[in-house]
């Protein structure tokens, strides 16, 4: 008996119907913006990280020198294998490049609510504008998948902030800030208590009054509070572009989602501009759904052309997308679905695999015998796979030329021409001849 590796999952056929429902409904969505499909590796150089976030990186990797003396990580995320893709073809792909993708990741954390250490994400990024339409369109998708899921406005709420707002106010203290601790101090501040919350914004560099009037001013709703704050370019261009960001999503139909919320500060470094979070409405998934924002200077920093980029990457197993549906009460169905089941009694292969291949070729689910049951150990394991309809192939009906045709929710079938079956139906049922 051997027990599963802690951190990761299992997925039987009835669980894996419902994720696949929600896969496939994101992935729909994702194709009606124009996103494309992209595959990717499962292992990157190790480098790729440590680069770009240090070496304490390494503590939440699953790393390893692999028997080629490579020193190698499976991914813990796509955004650096993504701008890896873009650089080595950057000349030769239309821009905007538009690439979505479901994978799964892996880090190497403590599991908790909506987090394993084997985890599946949907990533959908926008490659080469900078323009707020594209934030937009990023948020647009975002919405449409949950709502297409079936949440509506009262589930769920999409903060919004921008980094240069944040990195803006800091830079207006008269402080030796450490820009990086402090963003990252108000990523936790949700999670942490405040005295804590107020211990990092000071150890960043701040005084204890200044943190105060940090935490008050991303606390207000008047944009332009800040501006006349900071007094700077770069918290008036911020700002002018968080608004764009907010009037576009209003035309995109989506605005009503979004709130203003400058706490929300996303922990990786490499954002740049706008970010957000979506939370459930009624805070029962404590943890944020899932997040996005632009990292316009990643590309160019693995030695591409200067890219603007913006993307989002809900999590569609072993993550909090799924506590949020199952909140919600939109979760699917976890039950296998099958159309037909062809039963064999007696010897009568040949018909039965002709006709389960005919309603095969309409795109139908079928099952039929594999294990030389009985006729009702078949009945019971039709019943057990959810089939529609059972179609019975019997000796003694093909001496008559027919075959029956069972409706397996009502019990009652009829017999008809086993010659005429399925014909031209795409998906015969008992109702069909009855």
């Amino acid at each position: 008996m051997y027990d599963g590796i802690k951190g990761f999952r299992d997925f039987y056929p009835a669980e894996m119907a419902a994720h696949r429902e929600v896969i496939d409904t994101v992935e729909d969505t994702a194709q009606q913006y124009g996103f494309r499909e992209i595959a990717t590796p499962a292992l990157e150089e190790t480098r790729l990280y440590v680069e770009k976030s240090g070496e304490e990186i390494v503590e939440d990797l699953y790393s390893f020198e692999d028997q080629g003396g490579r020193d190698v990580a499976l991914t813990p995320e796509l955004t650096p294998t993504v701008a890896r893709m873009v650089v080595a073809k950057q000349q030769a792909l239309a821009k905007p490049i538009k690439w979505y993708s479901t994978r799964p990741f892996w880090r190497y954390e403590e599991p908790q609510q909506g987090r394993f250490r084997e985890f599946y994400q949907t990533n959908v990024d926008i490659f080469g504008s900078e323009e707020p339409e594209a934030d937009a369109e990023i948020l647009a998708f975002a919405a449409d998948a949950l709502t297409n899921l079936g949440l509506d406005a009262e589930d769920f709420d999409f903060r919004v902030s921008h980094r240069d707002i944040l990195g803006g106010l800091l830079e207006a203290f008269d402080a030796d800030i450490d820009t990086r601790a402090a963003i990252r101090a108000v990523d936790k501040s949700e999670k942490i208590e405040e005295a804590e919350y107020y211990d990092l914004l000071t150890d960043s560099g701040l005084s204890y009054e200044q943190a105060e009037q940090f935490d008050d001013l991303l606390a207000t709703d008047d944009l332009g509070e800040l501006t006349d704050f900071a007094g700077t370019d770069r918290v008036a261009d911020a700002v002018e572009n968080l608004q764009a960001v907010l009037d576009a999503a209003e035309d995109f139909g989506v605005r009503e989602y979004c709130t203003l919320s400058l706490e929300t500060a996303r922990g990786l470094d490499y954002y740049t501009g706008v970010v957000f979070e979506c939370f459930d409405s009624v805070g029962e998934v404590s943890r944020a759904v899932f997040g996005g924002g632009r990292y316009d200077d990643l590309i160019e920093s693995f030695g591409g052309q200067p890219t603007p980029a913006v993307g989002v990457a809900p999590g569609v197993m072993n993550s909090t997308l799924p506590l949020l549906l199952q909140r919600a009460g939109v979760w699917p169905e976890e039950e296998l679905s099958t159309d037909y089941y062809v039963l064999q009694v007696g010897d009568t292969r040949p018909v039965a695999a002709r006709i389960a291949r005919e309603l095969r070729q309409e795109g139908n689910v079928v099952e039929t015998d594999v294990s030389d049951r009985s006729f009702g150990a078949q009945l019971d394991y039709a019943d057990s796979i959810n089939a529609e309809t059972a179609i019975i192939v019997g000796e003694r009906d093909l001496e008559d030329d027919e075959i029956t045709v069972k409706d397996m929710a009502s019990g009652e079938q009829v017999q008809v021409p086993v010659d005429s079956f399925p014909g031209d139906r795409g998906r015969p049922t008992y109702d069909d001849f009855d």
